[in-house]
């Protein structure tokens, strides 16, 4: 208890209880002395005990060699390249330019639909809508955006505003996929591009490397 002294404008601490320490038996016994051969091991493999791999038998093998490694290979860079080439070229699907129809409430926007039938809603607006289920027959375009608009309004009381980018459905072009069946000749095709474009990068990098020139050490940086 801290008791003030109101005239003097003092406090008057009560005396601090002297601690004292017990020993327990544990305490009081010796403390052993370290041993000296665990002082002296140390983790790992000892290089005496490592053994030398014999690489005799052992041969390269080039991946021509491997026809479904190989064509493993060209498919992935297939892949790629035409993934590379949409992504330069295509307009993702929630694009500004894509937008169908926005649904608001007391004139904010909780709702945003898209051509390809696509939908982004807020938390608060995705919490009351709940599971929304697209109706049978309707895989995408604007006619499921005006679907899903029209539920989304209906659960959350709002009013759906058309965008004036909204196609019809007979303008929307649903996005290709891409194609996983090559024929012998695109595969070869394929390898022979590949391995072409990681000599070429090979040699990209070599180029960027000092060369010494004469005994005296000196270097010319060929990218100076």
């Amino acid at each position: 208890m801290i008791t003030s002294m109101a005239g003097a404008g003092s406090y008057l601490r009560p005396a601090q209880t002297l601690s004292t320490t017990v020993l327990t038996r544990a305490d009081a016994l010796p403390v052993p002395e370290a041993d000296a051969s665990s002082e002296k091991a140390k983790p790992g493999i000892p290089v005496s005990d490592l053994k030398q791999l014999d690489t005799s038998g052992l041969k390269a093998v080039s991946i021509k060699d491997h026809p479904e490694l190989r064509d493993r290979m060209a498919m992935m860079w297939l892949a790629t390249q035409a993934a590379n080439a949409a992504a330069a070229t295509d307009v993702p699907d929630n694009a500004p330019q894509n937008v169908y129809a926005t649904v608001k409430v007391n004139g904010k926007i909780v709702a945003t639909l898209y051509n390809g039938g696509s939908s982004v809603m807020t938390n608060a607006a995705a919490a009351t809508v709940g599971d929304l289920q697209d109706p049978p027959g309707l895989n995408g375009g604007p006619d499921l955006a005006q679907s899903r608009a029209e539920r989304i309004a209906k659960a959350v009381g709002g009013t759906i505003e058309k965008a004036s980018t909204a196609i019809t459905q007979s303008a929307w072009r649903p996005r290709q996929s891409v194609s996983t069946s090559y024929t012998r000749q695109q595969l070869d095709a394929a390898f022979e591009g590949m391995q072409a474009e990681g000599q070429k990068a090979i040699a990209q990098r070599q180029t960027g490397y000092s060369v010494l020139q004469g005994s005296a050490g000196a270097y010319a940086d060929i990218n100076a």
